[in-house]
């Protein structure tokens, strides 16, 4: 059914544009097969509406005019219906090549590549290399994650979704239902930022921690999704990013470099630990609680009870 509607759709848009005068719907019908063996008048008449209708949000723009018999026909100029000339600088073009570059470890990959062929036929200069320029700039994205296509899909669709997610400090997963809103990659890692609508709040899931299928679900979102979803930020300021607090641990001699790499100090203490100073703010409890054995908090007191409780809770599972 889809590939017939996507056919006859392609048959009106042809003779739309080839037509040098206004049709009329008596030789649209004769001239499309599809519309020939509509049953009925009436049954020919929703099917051409709803095809005029299809074609006009796909960006046709589709004339109506009535002639000196009253009769209306249609057509679709071809100069109304044709983009501006491409111009592409050397500059421009580096920056679409170094763009693919970066999806080649997804399957995105083909369709970058198929962007570039486009702008190449449509007048990209031909002395311009998108993949060669800044050859020495090999940028990546990688999006190994089972989640990352189906939940990038959902966010372009708007489709809710489901799927089981393993907090850092929880033994075992539980069922989400997120309206997914954004996906960036931040730090080497992907998240996901959306409406969880059994808390009824924003929130950040990191990809890597969704066990099993995303599905897929019915119905229409129930929050309204912002004009910028800021998934750097919110992940930053959970991690403690943006905070304005410092806390004191000791880290294991040769283990936790990631926290080594936002520390403001770094003492060596001898016996194979270090004394950091790390900036302290919301969430840094589940973040230094992945650290396991490896992490001992000094001071604040309430982060050290709250990595405590959450160690507690994973040993109780």
């Amino acid at each position: 059914m889809a590939i017939a509607k996507a056919e006859r759709l392609m048959n009106l848009a042809l003779c739309l544009l080839g037509t040098r005068r206004p049709l009329s719907k008596r030789e649209l019908r004769e001239s499309i097969e599809a519309y020939l063996e509509a049953g009925s008048d009436d049954s020919f008449n929703r099917m051409f509406e709803r095809d005029k209708d299809d074609l006009r949000e796909l960006g046709l723009v589709i004339e109506t005019v009535e002639n000196l018999d009253g009769e209306v026909g249609y057509l679709a100029r071809r100069d109304s219906n044709r983009l501006p000339p491409i111009t592409i600088d050397a500059e421009e073009a580096a920056a679409l090549g170094l763009a693919a570059k970066v999806w080649q470890q997804a399957r995105l990959a083909g369709a970058a590549s198929g962007a570039l062929q486009k702008l190449r036929a449509a007048g990209l200069p031909e002395d311009a290399d998108p993949y060669g320029a800044h050859s020495a700039l090999e940028p990546r994205i990688p999006a190994h994650e089972a989640a990352f296509e189906p939940l990038m899909l959902a966010c372009r669709d708007r489709r809710p979704v489901v799927f089981d997610y393993r907090k850092a400090t929880a033994a075992r997963p539980e069922q989400r239902h997120v309206e997914p809103w954004a996906l960036e990659c931040w730090r080497g890692h992907w998240y996901l930022a959306g409406w969880d609508r059994d808390r009824g709040a924003e929130r950040v899931f990191r990809l890597s921690r969704i066990t099993g299928k995303v599905r897929a679900r019915a119905g229409k979102y129930t929050a309204d999704v912002p004009d910028v979803v800021t998934v750097r930020e919110t992940v930053a300021s959970w991690a403690g990013e943006s905070a304005e607090r410092t806390a004191r641990i000791r880290l294991r001699s040769g283990a936790g470099y990631p926290l080594r790499a936002k520390a403001a100090s770094v003492r060596e203490l001898g016996e194979g630990w270090d004394e950091l100073e790390i900036p302290y703010g919301h969430g840094l409890d589940a973040w230094l609680v992945e650290f396991g054995p490896d992490v001992v908090v000094l001071e604040p007191a309430e982060l050290r009870a709250d990595v405590v409780d959450r160690l507690r809770a994973v040993a109780k599972g």
